[in-house]
Formats: C-alpha cells, sequence, structure tokens
C-alpha cells in the first residue's frame, strides 16, 4: 500500500487566501536564519514569509512565520502566523516542525474557529510518515489517534471527512503489520502467536481488508493444533461473510483434507456455528 501527499480540503486553501490577503507592499530580501533574531516590525516579517511561500520556498515560508509569533505574539498575526508556519512545514516535509506549531496553535488558542485545521495539519503531519508494514508502525498508531481525536471533536467538519477515510487506510495499514507478524510465526511453526495475531486482525481491524485471509489462516492455525470447533468456527464466519471469496475456498478445501468440513448439504451448519460463536 502506498501512502502518497493527499489534497487538502478547499478550506485550506482559503485559510491560505485569507493569510496571503493580508500580505502588505513591499518585501525584504534579508535572508533568513533559524538561530538569528533581527527585530523588525510584525507586517515586513509576515510580508517575507509570504514571499517565500509564493516562491515555494517552504522552511523559509515556515521559519519566518514563526518569527512573527516569536517577535510579536501577542498581535494579530502570531494567530494566523502559527497557522501558515504549520502549513509550510508541512509542504516542506518537516512534519516534526508543522507538529509542533500546531500543538502551539491548539495551545495558545483553543477556542479559535480554525483549532480543527490545526488538528488537521496536526493529524496528516503524522499520517505522512507511516511507512512500510515490515518497518515499526508507532507512527501509524499515533496517525490513527490523531485522525479519531479530529473525528471525535469535530465530526461535523470538512477536515473530518478527509480523516475518516485515512482513518481507514491507517487501520489497514496497521491489520496488515499484524498479518505479516503472524505470517511470519505460522511459518516458523509457533501456532499460538500466529493464532494472537490473526485474532487481533479479526477482533479489532474486522472491517480491513485483511478480515479474510486471517480467517482463512486462523482455520490453518486450529487445523495445526487439531483444535476443528475453531477451525470450521472461523471458516464458518469466513464463509458467511466473504462467500464468494478465494480465502474461503482455501479455507474449505482445508477442512475437507482434514475431514472436518460438513456435508455440502447441512445447510444449517453455518447458522448453529455462528450462533455458537456469537
Amino acid at each position: 500500500m502506498s501512502f502518497t501527499r493527499f489534497q487538502f480540503p478547499r478550506a485550506a486553501a482559503v485559510i491560505a487566501l485569507l493569510c496571503g490577503s493580508l500580505v502588505l507592499a513591499g518585501c525584504s530580501d534579508e535572508p533568513i536564519g533559524a538561530a538569528v533574531y533581527v527585530e523588525r516590525p510584525v507586517e515586513q516579517i509576515y510580508n517575507d514569509a509570504w514571499v517565500y511561500v509564493e516562491d515555494g520556498e517552504w522552511i523559509a515560508a515556515g521559519i519566518q512565520f514563526s518569527e512573527v509569533e516569536r517577535q510579536h505574539p501577542y498581535s494579530v498575526w502570531a494567530r494566523r502566523a502559527l497557522l501558515m508556519a504549520s502549513f509550510s512545514f508541512y509542504m516542506a516535509n518537516r512534519y516534526a516542525d508543522a507538529i509542533q506549531t500546531a500543538d502551539t496553535f491548539i495551545q495558545l488558542h483553543p477556542g479559535n474557529r480554525d483549532v480543527p485545521y490545526a488538528y488537521y495539519l496536526k493529524a496528516v503531519s503524522l499520517y505522512e510518515q507511516i511507512i512500510d508494514i515490515n518497518r515499526d508502525q508507532a507512527r501509524t498508531a499515533e496517525a490513527l489517534a490523531a485522525l479519531q481525536d479530529l473525528v471525535q471533536r469535530y465530526p461535523d467538519s470538512e477536515y473530518a471527512r478527509d480523516a475518516r477515510l485515512k482513518i481507514d487506510l491507517a487501520r489497514d495499514h496497521l491489520a496488515g503489520k499484524e498479518m505479516t507478524i503472524g505470517r511470519f510465526y505460522l511459518r516458523q511453526g509457533n501456532v499460538l502467536a500466529a493464532i494472537i495475531r490473526f485474532r487481533t486482525v479479526v477482533d479489532d481491524y474486522q472491517t480491513t481488508s485483511h478480515t479474510p485471509e486471517a480467517l482463512e489462516r486462523l482455520t490453518e492455525a486450529y487445523l495445526t493444533l487439531g483444535l476443528v470447533d475453531e477451525a470450521q468456527a472461523a471458516a464458518a464466519v469466513l464463509g458467511y461473510n466473504y462467500p464468494g471469496s478465494p480465502w474461503y475456498e482455501d479455507a474449505y478445501t482445508l477442512l475437507v483434507d482434514a475431514d472436518a468440513a460438513p456435508p455440502s448439504a447441512e445447510q444449517g451448519w453455518f447458522r448453529r456455528t455462528l450462533d455458537s460463536v456469537f
């Protein structure tokens, strides 16, 4: 699964335009440095930052917008500049800076109407750091938590609509990690450990694309341990929810080979097995 840079909701562009409309005439060509403090009027700093935005120099823009809050924290410009700094750092792939700046905005302006956007910037900055399922998924879990937090706090915002889509992708990624580990354990003969991983997918990530395979692997694992009833139960759930899936065909073949499958005419077997499981 690949995770590519997404399109910001339309409101993000509106915020950017609002910030841009505040730029005053004139600008400075003065080079910036993160550690250099040169006191300047707030209008000049903000104006310089927007010039960097127009040139696509996102790191420089982020630093300049941050300088607005650093030098003039009580000005009306500081609040807008913090959001633009977070957005600029995001565009520059400086995700840690984007998250830190968004957190600062949330802490300083908890009642502001643009707080949902700050939560969104934080969540998507984490989301962009999701990595291959063969590596540690701590960042994926953080992204999922941040996206869910946004949806819970602001369920009707347009950011929440986008976040829900990314929640599904993040959950699928975490389920994929569990499947990778479970397959490894199964190949190594550590069947009990494999079952734990596959059950995690079925119990915690049942709406993801990995559930059919997890149920088939559970069927295989239970049969390996001689747990026929458990294997039949897993296959029953698989057949009930994914009757046309190749994974169900594989599970049924495993049961037949183990002389554990019921007669095909016994249509009530699935219902009885499901009732016993749930």
